[in-house]
């Protein structure tokens, strides 16, 4: 395979591959204004179909969520049909491809989860079936929930707020920026209420649009990068692939103004650490000072 020819400054198009669900095309569109600001250059978007988005019948903890959703991305920038790839920080892998790199972050949006639950419920009531297919949120609901039955929930936000006002199951959670991002901020049946890092850690890269290059290509995106969102999704991820997690594991991890919030059940559940804000380099040594 021929390496692509490295970026450079110009009138080229930026071609950003993303996956074609309708968060995903907006986040890509966020992505193109983004960088279209700061490089005075057009960006267009390549939308693909994922192994994740074809298999929606699979459980992602049964089959391994990992590159599920990345793959085919990974392989457009591999094979220079796209100069970028936009993700949700929150779906990559902790462990890269070789030759790529994760270069940029949009300003984070609002990275905590959203408790979505049947208003044929009362407020403050116990549901007695949650849906959700993800292990961390499952983990943190059953404090709150004891009792509760949990079944898998799939399809994109739009599809999972049907499911659930249509009796599918009595709540689910959804992250908030997810919900911002497609104007959604109320549902016929439903009501939203959003859960304090407290009560639920969401998982790392939360609420971060992350672009991803080839390796070649990380210096020219990584300066327009947002410093806030890069030292805390890099943190976040440094901390989880010393767990060694990915997005189908049941660990939470978030740094926000000074703090980082870990749940990991098996390491003594919800935990807060100051951490402040500084140079990537010090990451390591910032974990290692809080025994991580």
């Amino acid at each position: 395979m021929t390496t692509p020819t490295p970026l450079k400054h110009g009138e080229k198009p930026i071609v950003l591959a993303t996956r074609r669900s309708p968060l995903a095309l907006k986040q890509a569109e966020l992505a193109c204004a983004f960088l279209s600001a700061r490089l005075g250059r057009v960006c267009t978007l390549l939308p693909l179909t994922t192994t994740g988005d074809e298999r929606r019948d699979w459980s992602l903890e049964k089959e391994g969520g990992k590159g599920l959703f990345t793959k085919e991305l990974e392989s457009a920038l591999l094979e220079g049909r796209a100069d970028a790839a936009v993700h949700s920080a929150k779906d990559l892998p902790a462990d890269m491809v070789e030759g790529l790199a994760l270069a940029a972050f949009l300003p984070r949006a609002d990275a905590r989860d959203v408790w979505v639950v049947s208003d044929r419920m009362e407020a403050g009531g116990m549901p007695k079936r949650i849906a959700t297919g993800s292990p961390r949120r499952r983990a943190q609901l059953r404090r709150c929930f004891a009792g509760a039955e949990f079944c898998e929930l799939r399809g994109n936000v739009h599809t999972r707020l049907e499911k659930i006002a249509g009796g599918f199951a009595d709540g689910t959670v959804l992250a908030a920026a997810g919900l911002a991002r497609l104007g959604i901020a109320e549902h016929f049946g439903l009501r939203f209420d959003i859960l304090p890092l407290s009560t639920v850690v969401p998982a790392a890269g939360q609420g971060a649009i992350a672009l991803q290059t080839r390796a070649q290509d990380a210096a020219f995106f990584a300066a327009h990068s947002d410093s806030a969102t890069t030292f805390a999704v890099s943190l976040e991820r440094a901390l989880l692939a010393r767990l060694g997690g990915g997005c189908q594991v049941a660990v939470g991890i978030h740094w926000e103004n000074g703090k980082l919030w870990m749940f990991d059940e098996s390491r003594g559940g919800l935990k807060r650490f100051d951490v402040p804000f500084g140079p990537l380099a010090d990451i390591p040594e910032k974990l290692a000072a809080c025994g991580l």
